[in-house]
């Protein structure tokens, strides 16, 4: 015999009170703060699209006012921001880029019609933030071509660099293969070059045995 022919009345309790909970939890449940539109095949495709990057040369019109449709966002930390950057330029952190006081600012910039820029020290820096928010539906998020890094050493003829591409170089900081070669032939140069020891081998003496009986 089951228990619900036994006490149907609580069989029934249960079954709506089990109900009740998944009600109570389908219209509980949070929708996402996000949802991808991009994949991110299409999002690297938009890192050959010319219309998806700033380039160093645009700067001189913001700098000088004459582009005030641009929003300059430095995504590096404040300790790093106060020791230079780019002047009109917002500081919000990469790690704080997602806060919702932030992304209400950047969905305001956005119905504003205003193009947002991202820069770190290099490229590189920005390329993560600038792709998810890419992925997220910020098309009018750009990336600033060559970072800060550029932009202070050309910061005098910004206007100049039309037409350079020398921005998308990459810096080696390490060339291994390079140390490794040079470290092994000066290993070799040293060996060959010094002196070899002569090696003594010196034998032990036997112990004498001492003479008489007990």
């Amino acid at each position: 015999m089951h228990v619900h022919e036994l006490n149907p009345k609580k069989t029934l309790i249960a079954v709506l009170f089990f109900v009740l909970v998944i009600i109570i939890g389908f219209a509980t449940l949070k929708h996402p703060r996000f949802t991808y539109q991009e994949n991110m095949s299409q999002s690297l495709k938009m890192l050959k699209n010319k219309n998806a990057c700033f380039y160093p040369w645009q700067l001189a019109d913001v700098l000088n006012k004459v582009n005030k449709n641009v929003v300059l966002i430095d995504i590096r930390n404040n300790f790093v921001y106060g020791q230079g950057h780019i002047p009109g330029s917002e500081n919000i952190s990469a790690y704080d880029l997602t806060k919702k006081e932030h992304i209400n600012h950047l969905k305001q910039l956005k119905k504003s019609g205003m193009t947002v820029v991202l820069y770190g020290n290099d490229q590189l820096q920005a390329n993560g933030p600038w792709m998810w928010f890419r992925q997220v539906g910020f098309d009018n998020i750009k990336i600033l071509l060559g970072g800060y890094n550029y932009y202070n050493a050309n910061k005098g003829h910004l206007a100049e660099t039309k037409g350079k591409t020398d921005f998308i170089k990459g810096i080696a900081r390490y060339d291994y293969a390079k140390i490794a070669s040079s470290t092994a032939a000066k290993a070799n140069l040293k060996s060959m070059h010094q002196p070899k020891k002569h090696i003594i081998i010196r034998r032990k003496k036997k112990a004498v045995v001492a003479s008489g009986g007990c």
